[in-house]
């Protein structure tokens, strides 16, 4: 008989590619043998439901993260992530900032870890004091205000990556910045960032799509990024949507189909609140919009994040045909406590985290997907 911990590699490697991410977590701590095994790539992980990544915990130092197949909290000490703002998540990775608007890459459960040039904050397109004009005085230094430093973490609204640092060294990281959400980007090796040319009204949401970068403005106009000659945005496809209407834009790559989600809201005793949502496919070959009104067997996951969808048969306690959302806080909001899921077939809003209120300062809770 073979000794549990001496059992081959391949033989261990199979085993969990049925293990969700936590059982992967512990079945790396039984030995050091195991351990090498749970970091390998040579089966895909079993699917799973994305992670939400919560506020750190003061007291203790540690970054909360919840469990929604579990319903569970994880604290976990990142040495990397404390006192960092989380502004975007992309394949396994978070994007993290700093008062001193320096940020990092990084994945939170290998930590591996790359460094980013800081911000371009402070130039013609965006600077914090213009921001910081447009705030109420009462927000500043209050009880429950925002210091100087502490809203230099929000320039940046959102970060995606192209691909997987694990796969490719030459992915391309992007980000929405500033006043209005303007685009730029880094390569590993740039020694800054690069801001892309373009119209001068808010851009809602980036993604990366077929070779392409996309983003949609608050003007339901789609652009996509051009790096060659000079970096800037070009007009693509139909107009999107009603201009004005919605509160929020999404664009995702939706098995290979570009998906523009709009996210409607109403003001329910002083909050936003979300009342639902409309998903709509712009096709660029054709220049035609066509509108979905199911998803079938998936869910997708909306947020800061760069968007996930999941085969709810595939997973359990997953809900289908839904659309699972965090609140996306623009700016100085006080708290964040729009969360749920949006049902496609009766157009009904349920919850799936029951403690809805979060600190001003952490900014929006955000899915992750974890990987080893």
């Amino acid at each position: 008989m073979v000794a549990w911990s001496d059992m081959t590699q391949d033989v261990l490697a199979h085993i969990t590619s049925f293990l969700p991410f936590p059982d992967i977590y512990r079945f790396g701590a039984v030995c050091k043998n195991w351990r090498s095994v749970s970091k390998l790539r040579w089966h895909p992980p079993a699917p799973l439901l994305p992670w939400l990544v919560l506020e750190e915990d003061s007291e203790i130092k540690k970054r909360k993260f919840y469990s929604l197949l579990e319903a569970k909290h994880y604290s976990i000490e990142i040495l990397e992530l404390q006192g960092r703002y989380i502004c975007g998540s992309s394949y396994g990775w978070l994007f993290a900032v700093d008062k001193n608007i320096t940020g990092i890459l990084i994945n939170p459960f290998t930590r591996e870890c790359y460094e980013l040039p800081p911000f371009p904050s402070y130039n013609e397109k965006s600077n914090v004091t213009t921001l910081l004009e447009k705030v109420p005085s009462d927000y500043i230094d209050g009880p429950r205000g925002y210091t100087f430093e502490e809203m230099q973490t929000l320039i940046v609204f959102k970060a995606i990556l192209s691909h997987d640092p694990r796969d490719r060294s030459d992915f391309t990281a992007m980000i929405l910045f500033g006043e209005i959400n303007t685009p730029a980007f880094w390569k590993p090796g740039d020694s800054s960032w690069t801001v892309v040319d373009g119209p001068k009204y808010r851009m809602e949401d980036v993604m990366y799509f077929k070779g392409n970068f996309y983003v949609i403005s608050s003007m339901n106009v789609l652009h996509l990024v051009e790096f060659e000659p000079g970096p800037k945005l070009t007009e693509v496809g139909p107009r999107i949507g009603k201009e004005g209407c919605p509160e929020q834009r999404y664009l995702m790559d939706f098995n290979g189909n570009m998906l523009f989600i709009e996210r409607y809201c109403e003001d329910v005793e002083g909050l936003t609140i979300t009342v639902g949502f409309n998903v709509i496919e712009p096709n660029l070959e054709e220049n035609r919009l066509y509108e979905w009104f199911d998803i079938d067997d998936y869910a997708l996951f909306l947020g800061r994040n760069s968007s996930i969808f999941v085969n709810s048969s595939h997973v359990a306690k997953c809900k289908k045909n839904g659309i699972y959302f965090t609140d996306v806080i623009d700016g100085f909001a006080d708290r964040c406590q729009d969360l749920g899921i949006f049902n496609m077939t009766d157009k009904k809003i349920s919850t799936f985290y029951s403690v809805k209120v979060f600190p001003p300062r952490i900014g929006s809770p955000i899915w992750l997907t974890p990987i080893l």
